[in-house]
């Protein structure tokens, strides 16, 4: 299988995120943990279709007593509820396992896991997954939706620079005629 169509794999702890990104912490502290899931959820969305990567966020079912359950965001984004009970450290570490044997079939070619807890990062390595920190994936983040919104903002400028090519054909011929000297009478 080839390398493009095979997808590199994002596995997010979301609650490990919510705690170390700025911006997810006031909104937890401020509007509530619903609303910084929410633009968590956003960002990963827009960083998965813009670096093309399958992510999956976890989250522990947070005080609630719960089955699991999935909700399919877009194509590229996953959003998976734990078990009451069940850690989202489990939950990934289970996944890395299935994981590790689709590297090996070359179903994928890489798979991340984002998190900052120091015993999910060896653990996830031992799998053969690259580790990428809380703040690393901020970063990341951040600098793609930076890259997006250059991209978007070229696309948007006009054909030409010149202001010239604002105004309307008859006007661009009068001002050439007064440029060249050439007098209408």
């Amino acid at each position: 299988m080839s390398r493009v169509s095979a997808p590199a794999v994002l596995l997010v702890d979301g609650y490990n995120m919510i705690g170390a990104w700025p911006y997810l912490k006031r909104t937890r502290d401020t509007a509530g943990l619903e609303a910084s899931r929410a633009l968590l959820i956003e960002a990963l969305t827009n960083y998965s279709a813009f670096q093309g990567f399958a992510t999956q966020v976890v989250f522990d079912a947070h005080y609630q007593n719960c089955c699991s359950n999935q909700e399919t965001v877009t194509e590229n984004l996953l959003v998976h509820y734990t078990d009451f009970g069940q850690t989202a450290d489990t939950y990934i570490e289970k996944l890395c396992a299935s994981l590790r044997q689709q590297l090996a079939q070359n179903l994928i070619y890489r798979f991340i896991v984002a998190t900052s807890d120091r015993a999910q990062q060896l653990m996830v390595q031992g799998y053969g997954a690259e580790w990428m920190s809380a703040h690393q994936l901020y970063y990341d983040v951040e600098a793609s939706s930076f890259r997006a919104r250059q991209k978007h903002k070229q696309g948007k400028q006009s054909a030409g620079r010149f202001l010239a090519n604002a105004i309307d054909a008859k006007a661009r011929q009068r001002l050439s005629e007064l440029r060249m000297g050439v007098k209408k009478s």
